[in-house]
């Protein structure tokens, strides 16, 4: 019976995989599965996510669901926390701050190339722009930021080192790796084209992440982008 009961631990479908927590200061670059409606929304709902690029350091994959929960909502404002990533039957628990939100229109613009710079070309050697200013230059096997290159371009996104802005640190800890940002930029921080829409905490205390629109309904689209970024113990 002891067997039994250790051969369903070690290969249960969605098996907890502590033992390859994915570091802290590591970026989760994601795509929200469902919208966010202050109107509508209640404590307890699920959320989804998907993680949009390959995160170097660790094991988890393009595709991989981020979920959590909401834990406090009013009419302007929503409250919620990412505490897993599933990736091919595993569950890694994650606490997570935000770093930066930006809506599904920004993401769709962050796709097109630069139409004089990229005229003629294959979409491999497309100019971009990324989500707070940042240009890849495909072609060129780059990533521009005003004060230089911070990365390259990979499969599906883009591999920079973090540059600090406002409340936005750059790297954590020991680590300094380049991560994982897909289309946003180096310095990407704070909220993007998402009206009346505002951080009030950005998690990195207790992984709750507050946010707020008191001007307009709290509206957050499915398809909208978010850099969160692994909190450490």
């Amino acid at each position: 019976m002891k067997c039994f009961w250790l051969f369903c631990a070690l290969f249960s479908p969605l098996t907890v995989a502590a033992q390859n927590a994915i570091p802290a200061g590591t970026i989760l670059p994601v795509r929200l599965d469902n919208s966010l409606h202050a109107g509508k929304a209640h404590v307890g709902q699920p959320i989804h996510a998907r993680i949009m690029q390959n995160i170097p350091g660790t094991s988890i994959h393009r595709g991989a669901q981020v979920v959590g929960r909401i834990i406090a909502v009013t009419p302007t404002s929503v409250s919620l926390r990412f505490d897993s990533v599933i990736d091919h039957g595993r569950r890694f628990p994650v606490s997570t701050n935000l770093r930066a939100v930006a809506s599904m229109m920004r993401v769709s613009e962050a796709y097109l190339p630069d139409e004089q710079a990229s005229r003629g070309l294959v979409p491999e050697n497309w100019d971009t722009q990324q989500i707070g200013g940042d240009t890849v230059y495909r072609g060129g096997g780059y990533v521009m930021a005003v004060n230089g290159r911070v990365g390259n371009p990979t499969g599906y996104g883009v591999r920079d080192r973090l540059t600090a802005n406002g409340p936005c640190r750059a790297a954590l800890g020991d680590n300094t790796q380049p991560q994982a940002l897909w289309l946003f930029s180096s310095n990407a921080c704070g909220v993007y084209d998402i009206p009346g829409l505002t951080i009030v905490n950005a998690g990195r205390g207790s992984g709750a992440i507050d946010l707020a629109s008191p001007s307009h309904p709290l509206l957050i689209r499915s398809g909208s982008g978010w850099l969160l970024r692994v909190r450490g113990s």
